[in-house]
């Protein structure tokens, strides 16, 4: 895969390669090649990401013991995944590799592998570098790779809102392993089975982030006025699931068939608007409701004050979405040079009637564009200024020039 057009000499410059190959050894040997050769001649790439099938059983580990030896880049990072992604084709199963080098001149790029450690006083995150105690890069962001199992995403977040607040997070948690320490990630020489590896990029290039919840609105906006925990007991000052069923009434019957399969709720990230509109919504599945009561249960935590609307999420929707911000980081921003794609292990051909769905919509909208990724265990992506931990999400990283 080459870049697009329109790439200047000196600005951020993208390959990708992806092999299927049965042999592990072979598969990376193919990924690598195929990234560097779209890649172009001229020095080693600054950063390498690497996505490898778990299908490929007990060889994956020690194989990505040496991917920094095998890969030409400064920063390498890798991780296991349940299946992969790169150009226009995605590998949901069978053995697969993806591989994505990224020149990035005048950026500064440093990597990190954290962990989470319990304390007296309670948790601290272990493992930052020394080059990033103290003031960041501008431009910065977050480009992160997590286990599932061992490393609390949502602290991180958190941790980093009050630290570094305006930062984007954007990643995935590995895949593909099923138990506590089954995932491997890598960052440089160093391999984990638990914890976190990311990337810190900054200066001369830009970290641009796309997140799709691949969900649309019904109704209309309503602020919560009374709510404990993650149950709304009120909207509008009437019972939740009175309002909820007042939207009902109003929709069609495909539409109904969703609210009964597949319903959300999506909170306001910032009320600091006129108005709100898709893609201004935190959307989380809705996991319960009591008709005696009238209170809905959503998967997070809400409070009185807060604006939230229901939503639906289906094949259409999910695509739409995507297609409506991928256009909009077009307009707004410059060129990218190549995209990373963190896609929810539940998207992919669980979602949409045909394969290949987001890799394919990306190169529609943005391409033809050196993209790799894979399907994660959740993803991690900002809404507006608020970073957050997803499900059924598609979250992009657009590099660009800043």
């Amino acid at each position: 895969m080459t870049p697009g057009p329109g790439h200047a000499e000196n600005g951020p410059r993208c390959g990708a390669g992806c092999s299927t190959h049965a042999a592990l050894d072979a598969a990376l040997h193919e990924a690598i090649a195929a990234a560097t050769a779209a890649l172009g001649p001229g020095a080693r790439a600054d950063l390498a990401v690497a996505f490898v099938s778990s299908a490929y059983g007990a060889a994956v580990r020690p194989a990505l013991e040496g991917l920094a030896d095998r890969v030409p880049a400064r920063v390498v990072l890798g991780t296991t995944a349940e299946g992969v992604l790169a150009g226009a084709a995605e590998h949901e199963g069978g053995p697969a590799v993806a591989v994505w080098l990224a020149r990035l001149p005048g950026a500064l790029v440093t990597p990190l592998s954290l962990e989470y450690a319990q304390t007296a006083d309670g948790g601290m995150f272990v493992g930052w570098p020394p080059e990033l105690e103290g003031v960041w890069p501008d431009n910065a962001a977050l480009v992160l790779l997590a286990d599932p199992f061992s490393f609390p995403v949502d602290a991180l977040i958190q941790r980093l809102a009050e630290d570094r607040p305006g930062v984007p997070i954007v990643g995935g948690m590995a895949s593909g392993g099923m138990t506590p320490g089954s995932n491997t990630l890598v960052c440089n020489q160093g391999t984990y089975d638990s914890g976190a590896v990311g990337v810190v990029v900054g200066g001369g290039v830009r970290v641009r982030a796309v997140v799709s919840q691949g969900c649309r609105p019904i109704g209309t906006p309503l602020v919560i006025t009374r709510a404990e925990a993650n149950v709304i007991h009120d909207l509008g000052g009437r019972p939740a699931l009175e309002r909820l069923r007042e939207i009902y009434g109003t929709l069609d019957p495909a539409d109904r068939e969703l609210v009964r399969s597949s319903l959300h709720v999506g909170r306001v990230a910032s009320e600091y608007q006129a108005e709100f509109h898709a893609g201004d919504f935190l959307v989380r599945n809705v996991v319960g409701a009591d008709p005696e009561s009238g209170v809905i249960a959503i998967g997070d935590l809400v409070r009185t004050g807060q604006t939230v609307q229901f939503h639906v999420r289906d094949a259409a929707s999910a695509h739409d979405d995507l297609a409506r911000l991928l256009a909009a980081a077009r307009a707004a921003g410059s060129r990218p040079a190549g995209a990373l794609v963190f896609t929810c292990n539940g998207r992919g051909i669980r979602l949409f009637p045909s394969p290949d769905h987001d890799a394919r919509c990306v190169q529609d909208v943005l391409g033809p564009l050196p993209a790799a990724g894979f399907f994660a265990q959740g993803e991690i992506g900002p809404i507006g200024r608020l970073n957050c931990l997803h499900g059924f999400t598609a979250s992009i990283a657009l590099f660009e020039r800043a």
